[in-house]
């Protein structure tokens, strides 16, 4: 791939398709993104290598906040048939039941979520499927010449390629390594069906901080039962290569307390594990391209905060700047930065990177300020627990009273 800054035109521009917006990945900050310019009467060309998403171990579930994000954006009515929503969460903490919360949370396959918002773009977007082999940018206009040698000329051109490399490093944008191996995601399927579970979706919490799990969350995607734990290891461990050779074996150890309940963990798929670095960026201020998602700042997904973020981008891009931008000429740096410089952005970014930096050094750090807070928390959830079993021995005795 090349790249240049208001270079030479070498291809006959006389069939370039000409657009307002050219958007690069079509994951889910672009689908969402050019789902929205579509609707809003502007010319968009989605662009992504593959016309269909591929299988892929990305986020499998999202929180009643992050969906609240989706109506806000009127995106709900596409989404929600693509996902198993349930409303019934058992929480396990210190190898005992801690709470049974009610709220709503929606499960999903990413890769089916993602070919489903492809499937709801408007007829005025359709997906260009190539791969970018040029990139030009510059303060009035951005050139994208495809592998089949077709030219894309737009004035603002938004990258949400995730994280793949190749239109960032064309462009000359770096990325900043803030953690690297930062944690360690970890997914598979489980034998036992959702009518045959105990519990309609579980929250499982490491109990010892040498284990260094933060927590295995169990929960319907149709007519299975999707297991997602959050570890902080590294793929080249033992610990991880014993645990894909016996994911049974391990899970039974590491919380035997709900064992029984989940089929004894028997599992019924090859374990997929993803490593997470966390990112920032570094050169990103410039003429034309704008980088938003994880293109732009990675964070870990054990808080669950990425697919809100990433909504957050594509809902300040899509209702503040990108209207903003469009209404006066040229697409100079200087108007760029305004996304950046966005507080709601910005704090939306701060915010992930710090509860992703928090929910590691709380589950493994054993410095005397890190050991004290858990003994901290862990004396309240003991308390709690002892308060709910004793709540619970009253009223069974409460009939038998005079």
């Amino acid at each position: 791939m090349t790249s240049g800054k208001g270079s030479e035109m070498t291809i006959a521009e006389a069939d370039a398709a000409e657009v307002d917006v050219a958007i690069v990945g079509a994951g889910m900050a672009g689908t969402s993104l050019a789902m929205l310019l579509g609707k809003a009467g502007r010319k968009v060309a989605l662009i992504d290598p593959h016309r269909v998403h591929h299988d892929e171990f990305r986020a499998e579930k999202i929180g009643a906040d992050q969906m609240q994000l989706f109506e806000k954006l009127g995106l709900d009515k596409t989404v929600m048939p693509l996902v198993t929503p349930f409303s019934d969460l058992y929480v396990f903490r210190l190898g005992q039941f801690f709470a049974r919360e009610k709220k709503w949370e929606y499960a999903f396959s990413y890769g089916s979520l993602i070919n489903g918002l492809r499937d709801a773009l408007p007829p005025q977007v359709p997906l260009t499927v190539g791969k970018v082999t040029e990139v030009s940018t510059g303060p009035d206009r951005q050139r994208l010449v495809l592998a089949d040698r077709s030219v894309i000329n737009a004035r603002l051109l938004v990258v949400a390629t995730g994280y793949s490399e190749a239109v960032r490093r064309a462009i000359g944008v770096e990325r900043i390594e803030e953690s690297k191996a930062h944690s360690l995601s970890m997914g598979f399927d489980l034998a036992i069906s959702p009518r045959d579970c105990a519990y309609q979706a579980i929250t499982c919490y490491g109990r010892r901080a040498e284990d260094r799990v933060a927590y295995l969350t169990i929960f319907p995607i149709g007519n299975k039962m999707r297991a997602n734990m959050f570890v902080y290891r590294t793929v080249a461990e033992q610990w991880t290569r014993d645990f894909r050779a016996d994911p049974q074996k391990m899970l039974c150890e590491l919380m035997p307390e709900i064992s029984a309940q989940c089929g004894n963990f028997e599992v019924a798929s090859p374990v997929e594990v993803r490593q997470i670095n966390l990112s920032t960026t570094q050169g990103h201020r410039r003429d034309g391209v704008v980088f938003i998602g994880d293109a732009f700042w990675t964070t870990c997904p054990t808080p669950g905060v990425g697919i809100g973020r990433v909504m957050v981008d594509v809902d300040q891009l899509h209702s503040v700047h990108i209207p903003r931008w469009l209404e006066t000429p040229g697409m100079a740096a200087d108007k760029i930065d305004a996304f950046y410089d966005d507080p709601v952005k910005g704090a939306s970014d701060e915010k992930g990177m710090r509860v992703s930096f928090y929910a590691k050094r709380i589950t493994t750090e054993t410095g005397l300020e890190w050991r004290v807070r858990r003994l901290r928390n862990n004396t309240a959830r003991q308390l709690m627990i002892i308060g709910r079993k004793v709540r619970h021995l009253g009223s069974r005795r409460q009939p038998g009273m005079a």
